[in-house]
């Protein structure tokens, strides 16, 4: 039985939703002030990313729980178009950039969607995402460090940033560390022993109590001041930025579309249907549109946050809208309030936070399990940290593409060998000695499409293991070729032509349905003949081996 799309909203889970989306809202308000931050953007402009962009979602969206606002790789990625656009932005440029910058994401999301081009969510491998995340968390760790210790460094590389830190070690503010170290310990307690509590939230509470009643600000430690109170207004995007930011935009977009189909498709319960790729482009889209034109920055999906909203227990996308609503309530009555935090306790959330993109774990199971898609994964890592975060993730995306290129391009030709007292064949491999190999023939699999740019390779590898093999036939079990393209089909001509002036037979068998198609209205079909095509390897080896048992 197919899964049914859920209904958008229902009064029945009206309580778990309003619970859940107090709970959501603990969590990204204080991130979501700390991403602002992290872009160089004002405060405000965080909280405005948890209005508009998740109230779209919950209207549009395809997946029940998965929560819209930013996240730390777009925040990251955020910052660097801006330091890009404008090296020496003010916080109200860099902020006339982010929000042009969310327009630029949201027009590229609904072009995509337009063309139905929901297909590319796959076109990032999960090695490469693993490795590129894990760049970003190493690159906004060293950002960040500074602010813990109360420094100010300039703008660089990583090794630059590291390197100026260093330097600048004995001008640090000591009441910033020590709060900064109470921040982390205090976050990093709550995480072992209260786990549902949230972190952030809390961690933004102290500094702001330690702010207001130790005087902190005239102790040296810096706040974020005032901010911006009341509920976002049109704010229209600056077109002369446009050409500059598009390219970067683009980049952002799709790490955004990823990123919410991941955590929208984890998070989907039995039953429903998971997100729907397309719809997800237009909901996104009109989000980072409509975002950018009322004080947001491009937003997404996050993983950490829609597993807090379906934790908590989420139903439907109700739990957004009370989320919503949650943080306009900070706007309108809280913002004096906010004003009092350090900027080091924002710091430590996103530190913190970040933390959990590198994924040592994840890195360890890829290199376990494929040493190959392992150094993949080190490749966008250190694209990241040597090329910076926008062209990282064009080394990301061109990895995973050249990946995708050379597995389609080098298909894999195996020998086969019979599993003896069966008629069972398959590859051989050390695991298995005492298969049987068939006298006279050499049996062969080839796997995936063949078509152009990989046919010469099929062929190349037949004959190389046609030399180190004594036979009067070879057969090739097409099982696993769903299709083959004209040249491919030329090549396999070609084949058949060079074991025949070899003094030997080609066969095949087990040809899927528009492979047979194909071959059997070319020429190839005719030189083949009936006797020379089977249904399955077994007809073919007693046919050719009739005393082979």
């Amino acid at each position: 039985m197919s899964a049914r799309p859920a209904p958008r909203f229902r009064t029945d889970s009206l309580k778990s939703d309003v619970i859940a989306g107090v709970t959501t809202a603990s969590v990204i308000i204080p991130k979501a002030m700390a991403y602002a931050t992290l872009a160089g953007v004002a405060i405000q402009v965080g909280l405005y990313t948890a209005l508009v962009p998740m109230a779209i979602y919950a209207l549009l969206g395809s997946s029940q729980r998965l929560s819209v606002s930013t996240t730390t790789t777009i925040g990251i990625l955020t910052a660097a178009e801006i330091a890009e656009a404008m090296p020496s932005a003010t916080v109200s440029q860099a902020t006339i950039v982010a929000t042009s910058l969310a327009v630029l994401v949201g027009l590229a999301l609904l072009i995509a969607a337009a063309c139905r081009l929901g297909f590319i969510a796959q076109f990032i491998s999960e090695p490469v995402l693993v490795g590129f995340k894990a760049g970003i968390g190493i690159v906004i760790v060293v950002d960040q460090l500074p602010k813990l210790l109360g420094l100010h460094v300039p703008k660089g590389s990583l090794l630059q940033t590291l390197a100026a830190m260093v330097a600048a070690i004995p001008e640090r503010s000591t009441p910033t560390l020590v709060l900064s170290i109470v921040t982390v310990v205090l976050m990093f307690a709550i995480g072992k022993w209260v786990p549902r509590a949230p972190a952030p939230l809390v961690a933004v509470a102290f500094g702001i109590a330690a702010s207001a009643l130790l005087r902190l600000e005239s102790m040296g430690v810096e706040t974020i001041g005032a901010i911006g109170s009341g509920l976002p207004r049109f704010s229209a995007p600056e077109p002369a930025l446009f050409t500059t930011l598009w390219p970067g935009a683009q980049g952002i977009a799709l790490i955004s579309f990823t990123e919410s189909v991941a955590a929208g498709r984890a998070f989907a319960r039995e039953g429903e249907r998971p997100p729907d790729a397309n719809r997800e482009l237009l909901s996104l889209g009109a989000g980072n549109v409509l975002g950018g034109l009322f004080g947001a920055m491009p937003s997404g999906g996050g993983t950490s946050q829609t597993a807090v909203n379906s934790r908590a227990g989420a139903r439907t996308q109700m739990a957004s809208l009370v989320t919503v609503a949650t943080t306009a309530a900070v706007l309108l009555f809280l913002a004096p309030l906010v004003g009092l935090m350090p900027q080091a306790t924002l710091a430590t959330v996103v530190i913190v936070t970040s933390l959990g993109l590198i994924d040592i774990a994840d890195l360890a199971a890829i290199r376990r399990v494929r040493t190959v898609e392992f150094r993949w994964a080190l490749v966008a890592m250190l694209g990241v940290i040597v090329l910076g975060t926008l062209r990282g993730i064009l080394a990301a995306i061109l990895v995973s593409m050249v990946t995708l290129l050379r597995q389609a391009n080098d298909p894999a030709v195996y020998v086969l060998r019979r599993k003896p007292g069966t008629d069972v064949f398959r590859p051989r491999s050390v695991e298995h000695p005492e298969d049987e190999s068939i006298t006279g023939m050499l049996i062969l699999r080839p796997e995936g499409r063949i078509y152009f740019a990989n046919a010469q390779r099929v062929v190349d590898k037949t004959l190389l293991l046609l030399e180190d093999t004594p036979c009067s036939s070879v057969l090739l079990d097409l099982s696993a070729v769903p299709d083959v393209e004209y040249t491919g089909l030329k090549s396999l001509t070609e084949l058949e032509g060079a074991i025949r002036r070899s003094g030997r037979t080609l066969v095949v068998a087990a040809l899927n349905p528009d492979a047979f198609g194909v071959i059997s209205r070319a020429p190839l079909g005719a030189v083949l003949g009936r006797e020379r095509m089977f249904f399955t390897v077994q007809q073919a080896v007693a046919a050719l081996a009739p005393g082979v048992r």
